[in-house]
């Protein structure tokens, strides 16, 4: 089976690199499709943070009260990222969810989740939308090209 690979963005919001001028901005490579799907961070340093993505289970509706469980891992990052309420609204449950954690060669561990709508069209990678955190108090914003 053939992969593609697309290059994303991450921005950070939040954190000692938020503070800076100019802004960095951390170029990463996602490759989908093939087994392992992996993804490389160029953190900017010289360190670059290397993981392989897995499916976030998708979470079943409680019968008894018609919630759905929330799931561990970065979910009150996708509310201070894109807004309140937004991880319940369309993360929560997605069919195309995943999660990956990116490690470094200079100590550096990078948390990440993506997500995208299952009704989206033309460029798939354009609507894909994410968050990442890393061990050093930085969150990022994470769009792909």
């Amino acid at each position: 089976m053939l992969g593609c690979s697309v290059r994303g963005r991450l921005y950070p919001i939040q954190g000692p690199l938020a503070a800076q001028s100019p802004l960095p901005v951390l170029l990463a490579k996602i490759t989908f499709g093939e087994n392992p799907k992996t993804i490389s961070v160029n953190l900017g340093d010289g360190e670059i943070c290397n993981g392989v993505w897995t499916e976030v289970p998708r979470a079943a509706k409680d019968v008894n009260t018609g919630t759905t469980a929330t799931t561990t891992g970065l979910s009150s990052l996708w509310d201070l990222v894109y807004g309140q309420g937004f991880y319940v609204s369309h993360v929560l449950g997605a069919k195309y969810y995943a999660r990956s954690e990116a490690s470094g060669n200079k100590g550096t561990v990078l948390n990440l989740e993506i997500y995208r709508p299952e009704n989206a069209k033309g460029n798939l990678a354009a609507a894909v939308k994410g968050v990442a955190q890393d061990n050093k108090g930085n969150i990022y914003k994470v769009l792909l090209e």
